[in-house]
């Protein structure tokens, strides 16, 4: 148990004992950490969790942006963690995680799930459509079209490709 903690928090610490269990499926993660001793770290989250993590790990400064990102389908950073409201409202959820079990692809934005995705193939050529949730920022919008056009160039090589975004709910 205390190294599948220590391989958790390596992928997605800082976290709670509670987002390790979830994710591995382990109870009685508090004494494995506590037998993990110095290898790990404690902080405290803006809710007054206990977030641990390893000693060693790099943390970058608060003020580091997070660049855009292309989250694919069942996505471990939505199904790692016992409080997903880190990078998801509860709002958001329900639009990503359906009543059938089918968890979509989404876009990140400062870390923050801001929309969903797909690959639409037609008359040999690729589209990625990205739909955002609210409005975004023309900074946020072109660097999500840079990512996406890096993602087409790995999705489909050798085909003509363009990232279309769809209109934003209440825009």
């Amino acid at each position: 148990p205390g190294e599948t903690l220590a391989r958790y928090l390596a992928a997605f610490g800082p976290a709670t004992v509670k987002d390790a269990q979830v994710w591995s499926g382990l109870t009685k993660l508090r004494e494995a950490a506590a037998r993990l001793g110095g290898r790990l770290r404690t902080y405290r989250d803006e809710r007054g969790r206990e977030l641990l993590d390893l000693a060693g790990a790099p943390r970058p400064d608060a003020d580091t942006p997070a660049p855009p990102r292309f989250l694919p389908e069942w996505d471990n950073l939505l199904l790692s963690h016992a409080d997903r409201s880190r990078v998801i409202t509860e709002a958001d959820r329900a639009r990503v995680f359906t009543v059938n079990g089918i968890i979509r692809p989404t876009i990140l934005v400062d870390g923050t799930v801001r929309g969903t995705w797909s690959l639409v193939r037609e008359r040999g050529a690729a589209a990625l459509v990205v739909e955002p949730f609210a409005k975004l920022a023309k900074g946020d919008r072109a660097a999500l079209a840079d990512e996406g056009a890096r993602l087409l160039a790995f999705a489909a090589p050798g085909e003509p490709h363009d990232v279309r975004f769809a209109q934003a709910d209440g825009a």
